[in-house]
């Protein structure tokens, strides 16, 4: 099906569903969103009687809604009328459902549900009952919401955790990963780029980059409990399936060349990363 054939309704409009909206919009595809009040055009959630409207005409149905609590809201207000739907299904869940893995690689060949995030999981699982194609992300980043704009407002910092790597990926990567799923049998994928690393060498390329000396490092003590149960996990996500089945190759196949790819957006952009002082943990 081409772009232009798409009717997508895309149950929350969060950062990267936003970015998915404007690419199949972009496409001439049309696209009808769902947020909490109804802003700026959308419908509101709880209106039962407009999304049964869109449920009847998508061509394409993805929810970006987290649980809340223990429960998965989208399955929860129209799980029966998903579960009648001849419409292609899609979720974006997140790697978190694998839990630790000792920074190990994971595929998704591996159980889900042993981490922090069982709700999650559970929904991940529900959405693969229906036969959704699920999109399990790691940390995403892009515009606006990158380690180069936290090390530049001042809010990123770098913590005491030897050996500890994180997988993430380019919004615009995780997009075309959800549009190549448009042709994909249903199942769970990983998208995700094929350099897991420190967020340590992260943050200090950005500083490198921004001509910035490195945040200051933190001991994992000083951090909130949510962000040390962000750091009790450690993993690398395999993205060979994604390769393998989606024929979806990333754009940004690591943190370099996506941050040198959103310095370029920067006003003025940043043409040459400026040397700066590193830590000696592992990259």
């Amino acid at each position: 099906m081409g772009r232009s054939d798409v009717r997508l309704l895309i149950f929350g409009l969060g950062y990267t569903a936003q970015a998915l909206a404007a690419r199949v919009r972009g496409a001439g595809g049309v696209v009808v969103g769902t947020t909490r009040d109804g802003r700026d055009g959308t419908i509101r959630f709880e209106d039962a009687a407009a999304v049964a409207l869109e449920l009847g005409v998508a061509t394409h149905i993805l929810s970006s809604v987290p649980p809340a609590g223990e429960v998965d809201p989208v399955l929860t207000r129209y799980g029966e009328a998903l579960a009648a739907t001849r419409s292609w299904l899609g979720y974006l869940s997140s790697t978190g459902v694998y839990g630790d893995t000792c920074g190990a690689w994971v595929d998704e060949s591996a159980p889900i549900g042993h981490g922090r995030r069982n709700a999650r999981a559970e929904a991940d699982a529900a959405w693969q009952a229906r036969g959704a194609r699920v999109f399990r992300l790691p940390g995403i980043y892009g515009p606006g919401r990158s380690p180069l704009d936290r090390v530049a407002s001042g809010s990123a910092h770098r913590v005491i955790a030897p050996g500890q790597v994180f997988s993430r990926a380019h919004v615009d990567d995780i997009v075309s990963g959800v549009i190549a799923g448009f042709d994909a049998p249903a199942g769970a994928y990983n998208i995700a780029d094929d350099c897991p690393a420190s967020q340590n060498a992260v943050v200090e390329y950005a500083a490198r980059m921004l001509g910035m000396v490195p945040p200051s490092i933190v001991s994992l003590d000083a951090l909130s409990p949510m962000a040390r149960g962000f750091y009790a996990e450690n993993r690398r996500v395999a993205n060979g399936k994604a390769k393998r089945v989606l024929g979806w190759t990333p754009l940004y196949p690591d943190y370099r060349a996506g941050l040198r790819a959103l310095s370029a957006m920067m006003s003025p952009p940043i043409t040459k990363a400026a040397p700066a002082p590193v830590s000696g943990d592992q990259r």
